[in-house]
């Protein structure tokens, strides 16, 4: 059911019994697989042929193979980065930094979407919020399928990928830099590339003091993660940062989860998912509404929603809660001049259209709906990482959010689940051990999906087969 603003779903209230175990009502595969009960919801979630990922009008180098390799080498360079604030960067308390507090260049975009843990972060303490130049508050959400979303970040504070960067490197807490220094690594460093790529010549930029990387960002740890120390820059700045980001999102859109043993099962193997997996995919539609967000053939709506979570602590030293989300991001987003109807967007496809008609209210502590697809590798769940396992997501929900500390409308209520039917839906969701992603930063790569003996190898219903890399260029 829709709430009033459109913007998020809640579910009728029900009675929590989530102490009580039952057994499951339907024998094992019976409904589902002779007639599929619930073949239309099913289908949505598992399209044929399984979509690609969408066209971006707003970046005229989306899908050419030479921008992507320029976007992958500078995923990787730590060279843009400015320095290192927090003094638990060198490992002396959680073992976890990336060098001493001060030392410039060590922050990448990789730093904190790490390829081996599906392009989210397992380096920092418990796998829960970023310690990029200085702790974040948010966790950094997996880039799998990124390429999919129009509207970015938790808060939908970015529109588009070329402009997400923007935030990404000049955030104190995460690659503490500023345009103008990246801008002038870029002359520095990747300007025949760039040329090669843009096919145009790389500005001058001789009008502006050389800044030194020690000098890039902000030298001391900030109120806020998002703060930052700007230096000066025109539009000659922008435009470099903004290529930047158009490389940058030609590489992230070749990061695809793919189809999986779920979609095998839509469309007809009976077999290619387990009974328990079944049950939970029948109580994904059903009884435990996940189908209200997460819908679609990435398991998300792409809207903003309210799910009540409280205040909390985080990496041993984070406290977290009371974020205002989508009301601060999507306002800022709109008005912000780099969005995709400003002068360095190669388009629009009316993408702001519905958010411009959203009340303030309505989105506050609202955030965007994670994929699920290839969920099962990432380290903890929210936008602010409070839950580490599916398990404990799932009882979360169970129960209707927290009991206090919440702000804004809340959209969820407790489900009713048994502690058999919780598990199920856990089941649907996660595997017990997954194959790493092979990459190299060399060459341009993209995934291949090898249908090879899924389900002996303990996938997720959610994710493809098998997820390797391979040359294309």
């Amino acid at each position: 059911m829709l709430s009033a603003s459109g913007y998020g779903v809640a579910a009728p209230a029900a009675k929590n019994d989530a102490t009580v175990r039952a057994k499951p009502a339907a024998t094992a595969g019976s409904a589902l697989d002779s007639g599929f009960s619930n073949k239309n919801i099913f289908s949505a979630l598992s399209p044929r042929p399984f979509p690609k990922v969408p066209p971006d009008v707003s970046n005229r180098w989306a899908d050419d193979s030479d921008a992507a390799l320029l976007g992958q080498r500078l995923f990787f360079d730590t060279r843009f980065s400015g320095p290192l604030l927090a003094a638990e960067h060198d490992g002396s308390v959680f073992g976890s930094g990336l060098g001493t507090q001060g030392t410039p260049g060590k922050v990448a975009c990789s730093s904190c979407h790490i390829p081996s843990a599906v392009f989210s972060d397992t380096r920092s303490t418990k796998q829960q919020v970023s310690l990029g130049a200085a702790w974040t508050h948010r966790r950094s959400p997996s880039l799998i399928d990124v390429g999919y979303s129009s509207v970015l970040m938790w808060d939908g504070r970015r529109d588009a990928g070329f402009n997400q960067v923007f935030g990404a490197l000049e955030a104190s807490a995460e690659m503490n830099s500023s345009r103008l220094f990246v801008a002038q690594q870029m002359s520095r460093l990747y300007k025949a590339d760039y040329e090669r790529v843009f096919k145009e010549a790389f500005p001058d930029l001789s009008d502006f003091p050389i800044i030194a990387p020690e000098d890039a960002g902000c030298k001391t740890e900030q109120a806020t993660p998002t703060t930052s120390c700007a230096k000066p820059y025109d539009d000659r700045v922008n435009r470099v940062v903004a290529n930047f980001g158009k490389a940058m999102n030609a590489y992230l859109r070749k990061l695809t989860c793919g189809a999986g043993r779920f979609d095998a099962w839509v469309n007809g193997d009976a077999n290619a998912i387990t009974a328990q997996e079944k049950r939970g995919a029948a109580l994904f539609v059903g009884k435990g509404r996940c189908v209200s967000c997460h819908s679609g053939p990435q398991f998300t709506d792409q809207k903003f929603h309210n799910i009540g979570l409280g205040v909390g602590m985080v990496s041993l030293v984070i406290q977290v809660g009371g974020d205002p989300g989508a009301a601060q991001g999507v306002p800022a987003m709109l008005a912000d001049p780099l969005n995709v109807r400003g002068k360095f967007s190669d388009g629009y496809d009316g993408r702001l259209d519905a958010l411009e008609r959203a009340k303030p209210d309505d989105l506050l502590g609202a955030f965007r709906t994670p994929s699920l697809r290839c969920v099962e590798k990432r380290p903890s769940f929210t936008h602010s990482a409070q839950m580490r396992t599916l398990t404990d997501v799932v009882a979360f929900f169970n129960r209707g959010s927290a009991p206090s500390g919440t702000i804004g409308k809340k959209e969820i209520v407790a489900l009713n689940l048994t502690l058999d039917e919780e598990a199920d839906l856990v089941a649907f969701m996660k595997r017990s051990r997954a194959p790493g992603l092979r990459l190299s930063s060399s060459r341009l790569l993209l995934i291949r999906k090898d249908r090879s003996n899924a389900h002996a190898a303990g996938q997720s219903p959610l994710r493809a087969p098998r997820v390797s890399w391979t040359d294309q260029h």
